[in-house]
């Protein structure tokens, strides 16, 4: 996730970095440019078309075309940033969960050995999280000096609860805990599993392929006739007013495309590993 001072004006209006739209968008702004360049070259000085010419009120089509153009770009971009921020909401969560399980276990238990399987596996819980949205590979996990063999398994954050709840289970049978904080425990590591349920959720279901294929070929075909109605009277005008407009438009797109997987490895997706890192000191200072 990209850190940065939204005060900070000038600096951002001037500055580019490796994930700015612009340079994503450079190849289709130079065909763009050509395209528009050649359209008008045709209409205005090869065919000289008059300002009678039907194709001039194209232009009151596109201001239609536009208005629903710019609520569908709104919709996308606004389902990207619901997706983003209930991400953001669920590993705040997981922090949350997190705290409060060590909190618990810290008090409960009074074996070393039961607090340090704990310290060592609730970290190791966020860790593989992230490495699972992001499908990582981790064959093996060392916990405690010890090599954990997941080759076998396809989602290893579930493994990592069974061992907690395996570990709560023991502790409870002999007789460490009561019932009534057993429960409470078992409560807790569920938490995770819903949390983990619910970022996949959002990671395996990507916005409907009708739904962002419809946008994309809308806003290519709004773009591309838009040269055919400006041209007469814009003249060569027309050719950076086209790619401004695309420039905003497709921008718009990419900004969506690139928030509704809020887990990848993008600038601008959740910084998991930093979150999972900051689990791992608080777990180790509460237990």
């Amino acid at each position: 996730m990209t850190n940065y001072d939204p005060k900070d004006w000038f600096y951002y209006i001037f500055s580019l970095n490796r994930t700015e739209t612009f340079k994503k968008l450079i190849p289709m702004l130079v065909c763009i440019t050509v395209y528009s360049f050649l359209i008008t070259f045709l209409e205005v000085d090869f065919l000289q078309l008059s300002d009678k010419n039907p194709l001039k009120n194209l232009i009151v089509i596109h201001n239609l075309l536009g208005v629903v153009l710019s609520l569908l770009l709104a919709y996308r971009t606004n389902t990207a940033y619901e997706r983003w921020w209930e991400g953001r909401k669920l590993w705040g969560s997981m922090i949350n969960n997190s705290r409060s399980l060590s909190l618990k276990l810290s008090v409960l238990l009074k074996n070393e050995d039961d607090l340090k399987f704990f310290r060592d596996l609730i970290p190791k819980y966020a860790i593989t999280l992230q490495k699972h949205l992001r499908d990582e590979v981790m064959d093996t996990l060392k916990l405690d000096e010890v090599d954990v063999d997941f080759e076998n398994y396809n989602h290893i954050p579930n493994q990592i609860a069974k061992m907690m709840f395996e570990k709560v289970n023991h502790i409870y049978l002999d007789k460490k805990i009561s019932g009534d904080q057993y429960l409470v425990l078992n409560d807790e590591i569920i938490s995770f599993i819903e949390v983990c349920g619910a970022c996949e959720r959002i990671k395996n279901t990507p916005i409907p392929y009708s739904y962002s294929s419809f946008i994309k070929k809308f806003l290519l075909f709004y773009v591309l006739t838009l040269p055919l109605a400006l041209a007469f009277t814009l003249s060569y005008l027309t050719v950076p007013v086209v790619v401004f407009v695309f420039y905003i438009l497709a921008s718009l797109e990419l900004i969506a495309e690139e928030i509704e997987d809020p887990f990848g490895t993008d600038a601008n997706n959740l910084p998991t590993r930093k979150m999972a890192n900051n689990i791992k000191n608080q777990v180790e200072e509460l237990m």
